[in-house]
């Protein structure tokens, strides 16, 4: 398994190019951000290419997709995110679906698939793949639409397109459903990346009631060629819970 570490969990108040520089000196060669605005490109990518570590995925600018009245704005902010992506060298976006507006789900359903099939053409003209992303809804995400991996799973083989995936989280749907293994192992053709973190509370990997080598071990054996974000809030300092992630799980 391929691990990435998500700078803003354990480096949030540090310069973005020394965060990188962290990562690399403890062995990781991909990182990951949520919110892109602010950073210089032109440096980071420098700093990526001198320290050989990808920056694998950020989040789009706009999240609402539940109510397609605010298709135009997805749209416009996936393209401005599409090119910031490019000047970075990102290929993946992860974006959240929006809240649950209360309309009936189905129509919020076709709601999401119809944005995602109106991105196409973007997707297409930068080459970066969309990721949609269930988000547990009983502790961190409470009024968000999508928490089941597989109404997540549907709609991107509704959407029918290649540039079109999920971002599993483990830590969300373990919240949410269990089931963890055969959910992605039965599921890779629509799973573009993945993200852990220890439940309850979202710490150290180890810490949690998710045996993750396991889990690790079965995604390997699936055929999995993707990473796996490390997105948790360490409650070990932060250079020696990476390095003990790295140790265990690596």
């Amino acid at each position: 398994m391929r691990f990435c570490v998500s700078i803003p969990c354990f480096f949030p108040k540090t310069d973005f190019c020394d965060a990188i520089k962290k990562a690399a000196s403890l062995g990781y060669d991909a990182v990951e951000t949520w919110s892109w605005k602010g950073l210089d490109a032109e440096k980071v990518s420098f700093t990526c290419r001198e320290t050989g570590v990808e920056f694998m995925s950020m989040c789009t600018s706009e999240f609402r997709m539940t109510d397609p009245a605010y298709r135009g704005a997805w749209l416009e902010g996936l393209r401005e995110s599409c090119e910031t992506a490019k000047k970075l060298g990102v290929k993946k976006l992860i974006t959240q679906v929006g809240p649950d507006t209360g309309a009936p789900r189905e129509k919020q359903h076709e709601a999401i698939v119809g944005t995602l099939r109106a991105a196409a053409p973007i997707l297409e003209e930068y080459s970066v793949t969309v990721m949609i992303e269930p988000l547990n809804t009983y502790v961190d995400h409470k009024g968000y639409y999508l928490w089941s991996s597989r109404e997540a799973f549907g709609i991107v083989r509704e959407a029918d397109h290649p540039l079109v995936k999920v971002v599993y989280d483990i830590y969300h749907q373990q919240v949410m459903e269990g089931n963890i293994i055969p959910s992605v192992t039965k599921n890779l053709d629509v799973i573009a990346h993945l993200h852990a973190g220890g439940h309850p509370g979202r710490h150290e990997l180890q810490n949690g009631e998710t045996d993750y080598k396991v889990v690790f071990a079965a995604i390997d054996a699936a055929g999995y060629k993707g990473a796996c974000g490390l997105e948790y809030i360490p409650k070990l300092d932060p250079v020696q819970s990476l390095a003990e992630a790295k140790r265990i799980y690596s």
